[in-house]
């Protein structure tokens, strides 16, 4: 990223290869890298690291283990890894043939995964996760709606509260994705350009509403989304808005617990012991992906010399699933 803007702000150039950093580092050379509305976000206004530039973006990775440092015990040279790494413009990101990870940050790649598939998991695995169980403790049982369940996050999200044993209401915008999602365990597709996820929730739910609100679009979404939810019900975002005085009020009458979860959060701050629960949850998913049990859908594959394109793709939407940028 040659500067905060547009997508052409991306642009191939030729850098050194990275080096290890201390005696806990691993160097991974990349054969994928996912692509997320955060990388848009940062691409955008630059907001983590203004005086870093110019930067790498890309948070998703996957690729195999070139070198380790002398302390590294966790992998070694030749392992296939994916992770969850920078992409905020500080330290390196994956839009690269190559980058340097602390081994804590490292899982093992799912083996029955492609190296273009496990790259479009971390960010919406540790996404959906924090999301929906440890901020949203969703429980067998309960009813939740996440929304744009055709999305990055959503279609994970879905499987993962089906795994719950939760029921699980989605909103959608076509037919296509409403079977898209009900293949992933979705009970409920709701279209939205066509109706009220509210009423339909609260009907949906013989007008209790739903134990859990997933939000993955912001705005207004956010907003009417507190009337979908059920008394002493818990609203999850990823966005930040603020919501007029009449919504605000809804949310306050209905006792609701508002949670943000931002994934990013423990890169910025260095809290190691954050990052290493995130690595947790993608050893959990590994499992999970490996059984069979939780499977990632690719909308779009695209040559690493075309991020630009790729956020283009990404900030216009309607992805079923997700963007990926092929490295090797």
């Amino acid at each position: 990223m040659s500067a905060p803007g547009a997508p052409d702000v991306l642009i191939s150039a030729d850098i050194p290869i990275p080096t290890l950093t201390d005696t806990s580092s691993v160097l991974v050379k990349l054969h994928a890298a996912g692509v997320n509305p955060i990388d848009a976000k940062v691409r955008k206004l630059n907001i983590y690291y203004p005086d870093k530039l110019p930067s790498i973006l890309g948070g998703d990775g996957a690729g195999v283990v070139e070198a380790v440092g002398s302390s590294v015990s966790r992998v070694r040279p030749g392992d296939e890894v994916f992770f969850f790494h920078n992409g905020l413009g500080g330290a390196p990101g994956t839009y690269a043939e190559y980058t340097v990870v602390q081994e804590d940050y490292l899982a093992l790649k799912p083996e029955n995964l492609t190296m273009l598939e496990a790259a479009a998991v971390p960010v919406a695995l540790i996404t959906a996760w924090e999301a929906l169980i440890d901020r949203g403790d969703l429980r067998e049982d309960q009813s939740a709606l996440i929304h744009a369940g055709a999305g990055g996050v959503g279609h994970i999200a879905i499987q993962l509260a089906h795994l719950c044993n939760a029921r699980v209401a989605t909103t959608i915008s076509s037919p296509q994705k409403a079977e898209f999602v009900r293949s992933l365990g979705a009970d409920l597709a709701i279209d939205y350009t066509r109706q009220d996820f509210g009423e339909v929730a609260l009907n949906w739910t013989a007008g209790l509403g739903v134990g859990l609100v997933l939000d993955t679009v912001g705005g207004e979404t956010f907003c009417k989304s507190f009337a979908a939810a059920r008394v002493y019900g818990s609203v999850v975002t990823l966005l930040s808005t603020t919501c007029d005085i009449a919504h605000t009020n809804i949310a306050r009458l209905r006792n609701l617990s508002i949670g943000y979860v931002q994934i990013t959060t423990p890169l910025y701050f260095g809290l190691h012991l954050a990052r290493v629960a995130q690595t947790r949850i993608l050893e959990r998913g590994a499992k999970l992906i490996e059984q069979g049990l939780l499977k990632v859908h690719i909308d779009q594959v695209l040559p690493l010399d075309q991020a630009a394109e790729a956020h283009r793709r990404i900030e216009a939407g309607h992805t079923h699933g997700k963007i990926v940028l092929q490295i090797v």
